[in-house]
C-alpha cells in the first residue's frame, strides 16, 4: 500500500471517530466459552461455464478466433484477407480438405499475384496481446498446390499492418498435409497494445489451404494449451476450495446435440470438433475435461463434477429407463476417465493424454437447474444416475438440483436413496441478499447439506459495483455462520470479457481484455471471507444493531408498496483453534460509519495488538474497471487496544475483516 493511501485511511479513521463520539454503539459479543459448529472446510469455490466468453478470450490463453473455421459455416469469421499493391487473392471456406473428423473446414486462400504483400490475418478476441520480451508458440496445418515446398512468414502486426511486433518464417508447405510449428518473441522496450493481427503471409502464387490456426502466450506454470496467468493468479488468490465444472447451462446445452459431450473435448486439440455454447458463440472445447481437472490440481482444489443428465435448455429430456441409459453410461466412464488407474480402460485414455495419475473426486452433481424441467422427470432420472454411480463408486458424494419450495424459502430435494446434499441457486439485489441474509438460520439440521452452487448481488455492469459487494459479503456472513449445514458456495458468473460484444450476462466477479484483467469489489469480498476463516464458527449475540430502509422504485412508491427495515450491520466470527487466531467479519451497508462494542465473553487471553483488513466506497455505485482496477480495493492496517472489551469504528459502506489474536 502506498504512504498516502496508509495516511489517508488513519486520517479517515480519526475522523470517523469524532463524527460518532458519543453515540451509543451496537455491541457484538462472543461466546468464545461456546464451541460453536465445525466451519465447512470446502465453504468457498468456484464455479464456471461458458458464457461471457469465460473460456476462448477470456482464461483459455488460446488468441487465434475461430482457429478451426467452424465459428460461420458460410464465411471466415474473424479472418480477413491481406493485399497490398498489385497483389490478388481470394480466400473462402473449403468443406472438401478434410484431415480428421474434426478438422472437416478449413480456409483456402488463392493467391494470383503477390504484389507487395499477400495473405491472411486473424483478429483475435478482441485483438492479440502484445507485450514487450514475451515469446509466442504457434501451429497450423497446411498444405500448398504445386510440387515444390512453399515458405510463408507468420507474425504479430499493428491493426494498421504499419508495425510488425515479431515475426517467424515456416517452410516446406507441400501438397500434403502437415502440421507446422513456429515460435517468436516481441523485442524489449514496446508499448503493450491489443491493437493488433495475426498475419500469415505468403511468397508465391498458388492455393494455400490452413486449419487449427493456433497461437499462444506464456501461459500458468508454462502448461501447454494452458490458461491465462494473470487471471490464474487472480484465482489463485481467492484460495478457492473446489471447482464446479464444467457447469450451468453449458453443461446441458440448448439440445442434445449442443450439450458438453465430453469425451469430444480430451485428447489432442486436434481432434476436438468443439460445440455450440447455450450463450451465443461456439466453443472450441480447448478447455476440456483434463484442462479442468489440471486446473484444479494447479490451484489445489477438489472438483465438483456435474454429468448431464438427460435434460437441455429448450426442455426436451429423456425419461429415465432405457433410453436414458447411454447417458448413465457415460457419466460412470467420465468419472473413471478422471479416477480410474491405467489399468482401466478410461484411466488408461487419460495416461495417454499426458496425466497417468488418477484425480482425487469426491462429488458428483446430476445435471444442473433440473426444477425447469416441467416433465417432473428429474426423480427418477436422478435415481438412476445415483444407483448405477453408487454401486461402481460408492463413496462419492451426490448432489441433487432440483426441487420445489417450502415456507422457508428452502428448495425440497427430489426423492432418493440416500440424498444428502442439495443445489440451490441466487441472484438478487443487495437488499434481497441482506434481507434474506439469515436464511439459513431457520433450516432443519436433519435434512440434505446445502451446496449454493450459484448466487451473485446482480448490481453493477460489465461487473459489480460496491454495493453488490456489500449485498454479497452480507449474504456470505449468513453462509459462514451456518457452514455446518452449507458446505460449498460459489459464485457466478465467474469471468467477462469487457469488450463490446463480450457479455451476455451483467454483473460479473472478475472482468479482463486481450491484455489485462481486474477484480471488482465483490472479487475483493470473495477473497476476504476465504482468505480469512478458521475451523470453528463462534457464536454471536448482537444488540443495538441499527436498520437500514429499504429503497422503492418510483414504481413501487406509485403502487403504495411499504419498504422494509432489515439490519445494517452483519456479522460472523470464526475461529482457528489450532493457532487461536479469531476472525471477525462485519459489513457496514449505511452511509455512516458505525462504531460497534465488540465483548469477548469466556477465559481466553486477548493479545492487544490485531490486524483490520478493509474494503470501504465513498458511495456504493463506485466500482473498479479495466481501466481503473485499483479503485477499491481492501487496506490492511495494524490495530491496537484491542481487550476483553473494546470499540471499533467501522467506516461507511464497508466490509472489514479483524484478525484477533488469542490464547
Amino acid at each position: 500500500m502506498r504512504h498516502h493511501q496508509v495516511f489517508g485511511i488513519i486520517l479517515a479513521m480519526w475522523f470517523m471517530q469524532m463524527h460518532v463520539f458519543g453515540r451509543s454503539s451496537a455491541t457484538l459479543t462472543l461466546q468464545l466459552d461456546q464451541p460453536g459448529v465445525r466451519v465447512s472446510p470446502s465453504l468457498y469455490g468456484l464455479m464456471t461455464e461458458e458464457i461471457n466468453h469465460s473460456y476462448d478470450g477470456g482464461l483459455y490463453a488460446e488468441l487465434i478466433q475461430n482457429r478451426i473455421f467452424k465459428d460461420n459455416p458460410k464465411i471466415p469469421v474473424h479472418w480477413n484477407l491481406i493485399q497490398e499493391g498489385e497483389a490478388q487473392g481470394s480466400i473462402s471456406l473449403d468443406h472438401k480438405q478434410e484431415i480428421n473428423k474434426a478438422l472437416t473446414v478449413c480456409l483456402r486462400v488463392d493467391i494470383e499475384n503477390c504484389g507487395n504483400q499477400i495473405g491472411i490475418s486473424n483478429d483475435g478476441y478482441w485483438g492479440i496481446p502484445v507485450k514487450p520480451y514475451t515469446t509466442y508458440k504457434g501451429s497450423f496445418y497446411a498444405k500448398s498446390s504445386g510440387s515444390g515446398n512453399k515458405t510463408v512468414t507468420v507474425g504479430i502486426e499493428s491493426a494498421d499492418g504499419k508495425t510488425v511486433y515479431a515475426s517467424a518464417k515456416v517452410s516446406g508447405v507441400s501438397d500434403k498435409w502437415q502440421e507446422y510449428h513456429f515460435t517468436f518473441t516481441t523485442p524489449a522496450g514496446i508499448q503493450p497494445t491489443a491493437d493488433t493481427k495475426f498475419v500469415i503471409l505468403a511468397h508465391e502464387k498458388g492455393s494455400y489451404w490452413f486449419n487449427l490456426v493456433s497461437l499462444f502466450p506464456p501461459t500458468y506454470d508454462n502448461t501447454p494449451n494452458g490458461n491465462r496467468a494473470d487471471i490464474m493468479k487472480m484465482l489463485s488468490a481467492m484460495k478457492p476450495a473446489f471447482l464446479r465444472f464444467p457447469g450451468g447451462n453449458y453443461l446441458e446445452g440448448d439440445m442434445f446435440s449442443s450439450r458438453f459431450e465430453w469425451e469430444k473435448t480430451i485428447g489432442n486439440i486436434a481432434g476436438r470438433p468443439g460445440h455450440m455454447s447455450p450463450w451465443g458463440y461456439r466453443s472450441t472445447d480447448g478447455m476440456g475435461l483434463l484442462e479442468f481437472l489440471e486446473w484444479c490440481e494447479d490451484l489445489k482444489m477438489q472438483p465438483v463434477l456435474a454429468v448431464f443428465a438427460g435434460y437441455t435448455l429448450n426442455r426436451d429430456h429423456l425419461d429415465s429407463g432405457a433410453f436414458l441409459k447411454p447417458f448413465v453410461d457415460d457419466a460412470l466412464n467420465e468419472i473413471q476417465y478422471v479416477t480410474g488407474d491405467v489399468t482401466t480402460k478410461w484411466g488408461a485414455e487419460r495416461a495417454k493424454d499426458g496425466h497417468p495419475q488418477p484425480f482425487p473426486l469426491n462429488y458428483v452433481e446430476i445435471g444442473n437447474e433440473d426444477g425447469f424441467d416441467l416433465s417432473g422427470s428429474y426423480a427418477q432420472r436422478y435415481l438412476q444416475f445415483y444407483d448405477a454411480i453408487k454401486a461402481k463408486y460408492p463413496h462419492l458424494h451426490i448432489i441433487s438440483t432440483v426441487g420445489g419450495k417450502d415456507p422457508l424459502g428452502r428448495r425440497v430435494p427430489a426423492p432418493s436413496r440416500d440424498l444428502n446434499i442439495v443445489d440451490e441457486h441466487y441472484y438478487r439485489s443487495a437488499f434481497q441478499m441482506e434481507e434474506n441474509a439469515s436464511q439459513f438460520d431457520s433450516y432443519s439440521r436433519n435434512g440434505p447439506k446445502v451446496f449454493v452452487g450459484e448466487w451473485a448481488t446482480r448490481e453493477g455492469s460489465p461487473t459489480t459495483n460496491m454495493n453488490a459487494a456489500l449485498g454479497d459479503a452480507a449474504w456470505m456472513t449468513g453462509m459462514e455462520r451456518n457452514s455446518d449445514l452449507v458446505i460449498m458456495a460459489s459464485y457466478a458468473p465467474l469471468f467477462v470479457n469487457v469488450n463490446p460484444g463480450g457479455m451476455e450476462w451483467r454483473s460479473d466477479l472478475i472482468g479482463y481484455n486481450a491484455l489485462t484483467s481486474y477484480g471488482s469489489p465483490s472479487y475483493y469480498a470473495q477473497t476476504m471471507f476465504s482468505n480469512n476463516l478458521g475451523n470453528k464458527v463462534v457464536p454471536i449475540t448482537g444488540d443495538n444493531i441499527p436498520r437500514q430502509l429499504q429503497k422503492l422504485s418510483a414504481k413501487d412508491s406509485v403502487a403504495g408498496v411499504q419498504p422494509k427495515r432489515i439490519p445494517a450491520l452483519f456479522y460472523v466470527a470464526t475461529r482457528d483453534t489450532s493457532s487461536g487466531m479469531i476472525y471477525l467479519k462485519m459489513v457496514n451497508t449505511l452511509g455512516t460509519p458505525q462504531k460497534v462494542m465488540i465483548d469477548f465473553a469466556g477465559k481466553t487471553r486477548i493479545i492487544p495488538t490485531g490486524e483490520a483488513i478493509v474494503l470501504y466506497a465513498n458511495h456504493p455505485e463506485e466500482t473498479n474497471s479495466i481501466n481503473n482496477p485499483d479503485n477499491i480495493v481492501p487496506h490492511s492496517m495494524i490495530i491496537k487496544g484491542i481487550s476483553r472489551k473494546f470499540t471499533h469504528i467501522f467506516p461507511a459502506y464497508s466490509i472489514t475483516v479483524l484478525r484477533i489474536k488469542t490464547k
